[in-house]
């Protein structure tokens, strides 16, 4: 065995690698992180992400006190209802989400390129910007080292995959591990927030999540994101006390430039969209988007049609094929690099924020003594290929392009009894109830994974 101290390499700055260098630090665990960007700013993260009790109750435990305070200030104003809709805009049924002063057990929306900041301030010593991984050799001691394309390497104890979807580390470990086309094509852009946007949507779809879901299979997201600082960085009226202290001295503000905006995504099966989307223009997006939706509501439309062109992209939605559990050793994988799932719960981040925290649970407990090495990642990986995988197939079931709902005579009929469901769901209040606490609890509402 090797004399030199336990030493954790991280491959990826996302957000599970960033939040478990956090906890790992917290607890004195010598780690890096080794992140292919080239600054903390690089790349796009000005989108929305949701995280739930799952992901709060993760970063509260990872997080330093004063860091998870300045996470929750960072928040936009937190949902109040999830709403499913018709293409014109009318609810078919409007759940109330929690809305808890505890700021653990609600909803949450972030910016990406917020959180991003948020993760980053208090280590950047650790990280390594440029790193683009290569490969990594097993030694005779019982390391890894890991080789990078400039030429560099490092060399730890245990090697954790948080490389995302396309993770070359996933790649060389579990060649058995693989992921597919989902069979969905999703459209996304940014409306700027005004008195004008505001007024094109329903007051409980603008106070909370909307999900459109229209004939053909076709669905749209819309979420509204309003934060505690204006157009110009400076904090706005009316938020005082700790809030605005903490925001202005947190040195993350100096690289956000998110301000508030409506986001909508609009996406359908693969084989709905013009075999040459992806390669399209981001004005010819928004038209195809416009031209795909001639039936919707013109509100909705015109909020098509506001979107921001440079804030508009096509993506290919993919997802893992989940695999039976493999021999453990002194390389482990989280988040994306082995559970990539689609939107259709909106977990994915969630889920790498679990994995962080349950793996630095069990690296502390291999560090004071309480198990082996690979004992700990077992224990990790145990749970993890189980509620990862889970996920994996619920997510797929909800928004995959194989399903039903997306056939052109049997998907009417799934549609026409989801709206009947929905229907009858809004006039039972005990259905209703139902399905918001069940949405509560899947997103981690009252969980303890220790």
């Amino acid at each position: 065995m090797t004399t030199q101290p336990f030493h954790v390499m991280i491959i990826g700055g996302g957000t599970g690698g960033m939040a478990l260098a956090h906890g790992l630090k917290r607890a004195g665990i010598s780690v890096a992180v080794y992140e292919r960007d080239r600054t903390r700013t690089s790349g796009l993260h000005g989108y929305r992400v949701g995280i739930d009790p799952d992901g709060s109750r993760a970063l509260k435990r990872l997080l330093p006190p004063d860091l998870f305070e300045v996470f929750v200030s960072t928040c936009a104003r937190s949902p109040k209802y999830f709403s499913f809709l018709r293409e014109d805009l009318k609810p078919n049924i409007v759940l109330p989400l929690v809305v808890d002063e505890d700021p653990v057990n609600s909803e949450k929306s972030v910016s990406r390129m917020t959180l991003r900041q948020v993760l980053f301030t208090g280590v950047e010593d650790l990280v390594h910007f440029d790193k683009k991984f290569t490969h990594y050799e097993k030694n005779d001691d019982d390391t890894v080292t890991a080789f990078f394309a400039d030429g560099t390497q490092a060399t730890g104890n245990l090697l954790v995959a948080a490389d995302g979807a396309n993770s070359a580390v996933r790649e060389q470990y579990l060649p058995q591990a693989k992921v597919e086309d989902a069979k969905i094509i999703s459209i996304s852009s940014k409306v700027p927030l005004t008195e004008e946007s505001k007024a094109l949507l329903p007051k409980e779809v603008f106070e909370g999540i909307g999900l459109v879901v229209a004939p053909k299979g076709y669905s749209c997201i819309l979420h509204t994101m309003e934060f505690k600082w204006d157009r110009d960085g400076k904090i706005k009226n009316g938020i005082g006390g700790n809030d605005a202290d903490l925001l202005d001295h947190w040195p993350g503000m100096l690289f956000d430039n998110t301000r508030d905006y409506i986001n909508w995504g609009f996406w359908a099966s693969t084989d709905k969209f013009p075999s040459d989307v992806l390669t399209r223009s981001r004005e010819d997006l928004i038209q195809l988007t416009l031209d795909m939706t001639k039936d919707w509501s013109p509100d909705l439309r015109k909020l098509f049609r506001m979107g921001e062109p440079s804030t508009t992209f096509v993506i290919n939605i993919r997802t893992s094929v989940p695999i039976e559990q493999w021999k453990s050793s002194n390389i482990t994988l989280i988040g994306d690099a082995i559970h990539t799932m689609t939107p259709g719960q909106g977990v994915g981040a969630n889920t790498a924020l679990r994995d962080a925290a349950l793996l630095c649970h069990q690296i502390t407990e291999f560090t004071e003594g309480r198990s082996t090495l690979v004992d700990a990642v077992n224990a990790y990986e145990s749970r993890m290929v189980k509620y990862g995988f889970e996920a994996v197939i619920a997510s797929k079931k909800q928004t995959g392009g194989d399903q039903p709902v997306h056939k052109p005579y049997i998907g009417r009929l799934v549609l026409a009894s989801m709206r009947g469901y929905f229907w009858l769901a809004a006039r039972v209040p005990s259905m209703k109830q139902k399905m918001a606490q069940e949405l509560y609890t899947y997103r981690g509402g009252d969980r303890d994974d220790f």
